[in-house]
């Protein structure tokens, strides 16, 4: 009775979908129709919410955190030399010879002379260590410093003697404005004066102030090297060192090795070594998230086993029709492949659409609900990378995939004799 009331639906399917496999549409049919059956249509409809919510979340994630990497590395990799040239025994009376050579090779992009050392900066009513870095504002006009200033210029150190730039932060923390006097201590130099050893110090005038957006603001001080060398009592420039900027800040090591065989005399440091670290834990930081937020695509995904296993028992008897009249045991397991994919693939469009969504949206979002994550009301930076979104997708994809095969190879096992002879 059952074949007879089976067979006609059978063969017209083959008739009428001559150039669609029947496995798909009838996987196809029972995707649609399972929508409306109780504890089946609850369990999927929320295995494709789960996948919706985990792609938009790893989506938005992701590209807020590579937002944040791409703005650090603007950030450092703009402020912290790709390549620092330095030689302890004599000065650098041959910087400019040097930085010719060097700007010759096809990595280099820009050389600039460069000072540093430790100090104590002193305001009236505060005191904090900071970096000093000596430079020739000329040779500056592309640092990141001279694009983040607020007040004043970075040119004034050449034309002003005892001048200083500092930090917003650093000027709050100080409670100084532009014109005020600061001192400047190097506390590993001393003098000897008929009071004894004192430290060697300064007083400068503040006249510009600039604003990074890092803790560079509150660390680093800039000052002319010519003024540097008259604090380190010096005589010439007190140029120690040459800054090398690349093309590609990951091409350091081979600059580096270029360099080496041609001055041997001369020690070179990549942004690798002095920032590395800071780097290295941001990409974990970014590869732990993928992991936690992939393991509820994939949580999510398996839901689908369940659903899957209680239409193979709910569907035992139309199975067994089916491989009566013909279907394989390959039919069989496209058809519940092809249902398990289509709840797949509808919470992955529909995950991938509103991660898109939320993600460009994200600022507006948190400007409306009153949320600020970052100081001073910066915006959280963000980069969509539509290859991490194709990743994201294959993945979500294959784990669905991968979540219909057990029960479609329960629902190929099917034995039609048994079935049957229960109907």
């Amino acid at each position: 009775m059952l074949l007879r009331k089976y067979a006609p639906y059978y063969y017209q399917l083959k008739t009428e979908f001559m150039f669609q496999p029947v496995s798909v549409y009838i996987g196809l049919r029972y995707s649609r129709s399972s929508h409306g059956k109780g504890f089946v249509s609850f369990i999927t409809f929320f295995s494709i919410i789960g996948i919706v919510l985990g792609v938009a979340s790893l989506i938005t994630v992701v590209s807020v955190m590579d937002g944040l990497e791409r703005e650090q590395k603007r950030r450092v990799l703009g402020l912290v030399p790709h390549v620092l040239m330095s030689q302890q025994k004599t000065p650098f009376d041959n910087w400019r010879e040097l930085q010719r050579d060097i700007l010759a090779l096809p990595d280099v992009t820009q050389v600039t002379p460069f000072q540093e050392s430790e100090a104590l900066i002193q305001s009236k009513t505060a005191l904090q260590g900071v970096l000093v870095h000596g430079i020739l504002p000329e040779f500056e006009q592309h640092n990141i410093i001279n694009r983040s200033m607020e007040y004043g210029q970075l040119a004034r150190l050449g034309t002003e003697p005892f001048s200083i730039i500092l930090g917003q932060a650093l000027a709050r923390n100080l409670n100084v404005k532009l014109g005020d006097p600061v001192r400047l201590t190097l506390p590993n130099k001393t003098l000897f004066t008929p009071m004894g050893r004192v430290p060697v110090h300064r007083t400068f005038t503040v006249v510009g102030l600039f604003n990074v957006g890092s803790q560079v603001d509150e660390a680093m001080v800039f000052i002319s090297v010519k003024d540097g060398a008259k604090l380190h009592r010096k005589k010439g420039d007190g140029v120690n060192q040459l800054r090398l900027y690349l093309d590609d800040a990951f091409h350091a090591n081979r600059v580096i090795s270029q360099l080496s065989v041609k001055y041997p005399d001369y020690q070179f440091v990549s942004w690798q070594e002095s920032q590395g670290a800071l780097f290295a834990a941001v990409s974990m930081e970014k590869n732990m998230m993928w992991l936690m937020l992939s393991l509820i695509i994939a949580v999510a995904a398996f839901n689908i086993v369940s659903a899957l296993v209680m239409v193979v028992i709910d569907k035992q008897g139309e199975i067994s029709i089916l491989q009566t009249l013909g279907l394989d045991r390959s039919g069989i397991v496209k058809i519940f492949i092809t249902q398990g994919l289509v709840n797949g693939i509808w919470g992955v469009v529909l995950g991938v659409v509103l991660g898109v969504l939320l993600t460009l949206n994200l600022n507006s979002l948190f400007t409306l609900l009153g949320v600020n994550l970052l100081a001073g009301g910066q915006q959280l930076p963000i980069a969509i990378e539509p290859l991490n979104i194709l990743v994201i997708v294959a993945s979500a994809l294959a784990m669905s995939f991968t979540a219909t095969l057990y029960p479609a190879y329960r629902a190929a096992q099917t034995q039609p004799a048994e079935v049957l002879r229960n109907e």
